[in-house]
């Protein structure tokens, strides 16, 4: 069920062996993402749970899902783009049926995050799931 955005990273991850190349390519998705305005990094849209500061915005427009996120780590930064590439373009009322968990399993990423990393990109995933249920 994931986006086709998502399936693209998913295939590059399957091309590189080497974890360092997965974590280097991790990082320069964060770079590519857009950022969030300054001014819209504030408390409501903060992210508990995580080690470092997160932001995430969400836009919603015809009943589409969309986000805008930032960190100030820039792995997170790239889990962040991630997690924008799983999400972003998905009808709302599907948000909630993507199995997070299990796509990102695709990407091999629990077995080479910290726990405090990995509870955070579960907190972002239910900060996403909260956003789109309440939209």
């Amino acid at each position: 069920m994931a986006t086709a955005a998502f399936e693209d990273i998913a295939e590059t991850f399957d091309f590189l062996d080497d974890w360092e190349d997965r974590y280097r390519h991790v990082i320069e998705l964060g770079k590519a993402m857009p950022g969030l305005d300054p001014a819209l990094q504030v408390p409501a849209t903060k992210v508990e749970g995580c080690a470092s500061q997160v932001w995430i915005m969400p836009r919603i427009s015809g009943g589409v899902f969309d986000f805008d996120g930032e960190s100030d780590a820039l792995i997170v930064r790239g889990l962040i783009a991630i997690l924008h590439a799983l999400y972003s373009g998905v009808p709302v009322s599907e948000v909630a049926a993507i199995d997070a968990p299990a796509e990102l399993r695709r990407l091999g990423l629990e077995e080479h995050l910290s726990a405090q990393r990995s509870n955070g990109l579960r907190a972002m995933v239910e900060r996403i799931r909260l956003l789109a249920a309440s939209a």
